[in-house]
C-alpha cells in the first residue's frame, strides 16, 4: 500500500450464512447508502486491532478477525480499503450506534441494497466465502 494513504478497514461479519451490513448516515453523499462497518487504522495499530476497535465503537460489538477477502480499493485520494471476514466473539446482538439501520444479509440479497461503490468490488469474493 502506498505510504501516503491512509488505510481503512472493513468488516464482512459472517454468522449463519449471512453478512453484517450497515447503512451510513454520513458524509450526506455516503447517507443511505450500505457498507462493511470499520474506520481508519490509526498510527501504530495494525488493520486486525483497528477492525476490533471499530466495531466495538459503532456496533458495540466484539469480533475476531479470521481472514481477509481478497485486494484493495481506493476511497478517493487519500484513503485505501481493506475488507476482513470477522465473527462475532460473544452472546448478544450488534446495535446500530453510528449507523440508521442494519441487516444480515444472505448471499441472495446482496444485491438488494445500494451498496457504496468502494465496498461493492468486494461482494463476489463475499459471494464465494457465502456459497454463492
Amino acid at each position: 500500500m502506498d505510504a501516503a494513504r491512509i488505510a481503512v478497514v472493513g468488516a464482512a461479519i459472517v454468522r449463519g450464512g449471512r453478512v453484517l451490513t450497515a447503512r451510513r448516515t454520513t458524509p450526506p453523499e455516503a447517507a443511505g447508502r450500505w457498507e462493511f462497518p470499520g474506520g481508519k487504522v490509526e498510527p501504530g495499530e495494525s488493520p486486525q486491532a483497528a477492525l476490533v476497535r471499530e466495531i466495538r465503537e459503532e456496533l458495540g460489538c466484539a469480533v475476531e478477525v479470521t481472514g481477509w477477502l481478497p485486494g484493495e480499493v481506493p476511497i478517493g485520494e487519500r484513503h485505501v480499503l481493506t475488507v476482513a471476514l470477522a465473527v462475532l466473539t460473544e452472546d448478544g446482538d450488534p446495535d446500530a450506534r453510528e449507523h440508521d439501520e442494519i441487516r444480515w444479509l444472505t448471499v441472495a440479497e446482496l444485491d438488494d441494497v445500494d451498496w457504496l461503490e468502494p465496498d461493492r468490488p468486494f461482494l463476489p469474493h463475499l459471494r464465494a466465502v457465502l456459497g454463492g
